[in-house]
């Protein structure tokens, strides 16, 4: 367990309000991994002096996969230990993939100023063949299987690839748009703009049914779970984990994965 903000020595045996941050862009290398965020919530619902849960998000969104692991994990969670609530709080952000993961909390709550929403799935990539055309470099690309390199960026897209991809981002879209409908229920409004991607403040949330209250984690642990001490559970990375990564992947990864043509569907 590590300390953060608001956290105690947790040696102490005493009620408190138990805390789980979900920060920075939701992927299986970063901090806000399924593994790092389900290992903290585990172990703050396991904890037999935690009155409720609170999951403190300041996140752009990120993975599908990732988000679905956390969502369906608080979901058993909460099916596991009933009488413990969890709560989402967002602080500047809480979108796409960030939002997939709080709407599977008992309420969420935001700050006014807050953005929320984003209900939607993006795919980038580059394509670089007028590029090649200019310099006069031809590329040869061989392949086993008629659209095995249909997402080869030197390669020019075709018609059949791109309606094959718009229907995987519709299928993706639509698992997004139950999911939050099955967490948000009868709350959600019936606005029709509010699954087409566009984002919303934390206030204009609350009249759309995306957001239940305005309330701060201080708040949410002295109003609503009647105790102030915040214990933090948040699992994080070791130092050498954060230093290596900062010299690798978080920076070159990303646009390797462009040249190699490997692109990803993401809810951000």
């Amino acid at each position: 367990m590590l300390p953060g903000d608001f956290s105690i020595d947790s040696s102490e045996s005493e009620k408190h309000t138990a805390l789980v941050r979900l920060e920075g862009v939701i992927s299986d290398q970063s901090e806000a991994s399924a593994r790092l965020v389900v290992k903290g919530l585990k172990a703050a619902f396991a904890d037999k002096d935690s009155a409720a849960v609170v999951l403190k998000i300041n996140s752009p969104g990120g993975s599908p996969v990732q988000a679905g692991e956390i969502h369906d994990e608080i979901l058993r969670l909460r099916n596991k230990y009933p009488d413990i609530p969890l709560y989402t709080v967002i602080e500047d952000i809480c979108a796409s993939g960030g939002y997939y993961v709080a709407v599977a909390s008992d309420r969420i709550f935001a700050n006014r100023a807050s953005i929320v929403g984003s209900i939607g799935v993006l795919m980038n990539s580059f394509g670089f063949v007028d590029a090649m055309e200019k310099v006069g470099i031809q590329r040869r690309l061989l392949t086993a299987g008629e659209h095995k390199g249909f997402m080869d960026p030197f390669s020019p897209l075709t018609e059949d690839a791109k309606s094959h991809l718009e229907g995987l981002l519709h299928t993706i879209h639509q698992q997004f748009v139950d999911v939050v409908k099955q967490g948000r229920g009868g709350r959600l409004s019936d606005d029709q703009d509010l699954f087409t991607g566009l984002v919303w403040t934390g206030q204009q949330g609350v009249e759309l049914g995306l957001v239940d209250e305005l309330a701060s984690l201080g708040t949410v642990a002295r109003d609503i779970v009647k105790e102030q001490r915040v214990v933090d559970f948040t699992v994080s990375h070791s130092y050498v984990d954060r230093f290596s990564r900062s010299l690798g992947a978080s920076i070159s990864e990303p646009l390797v994965n462009q040249l190699r043509g490997e692109s990803a569907f993401l809810l951000q």
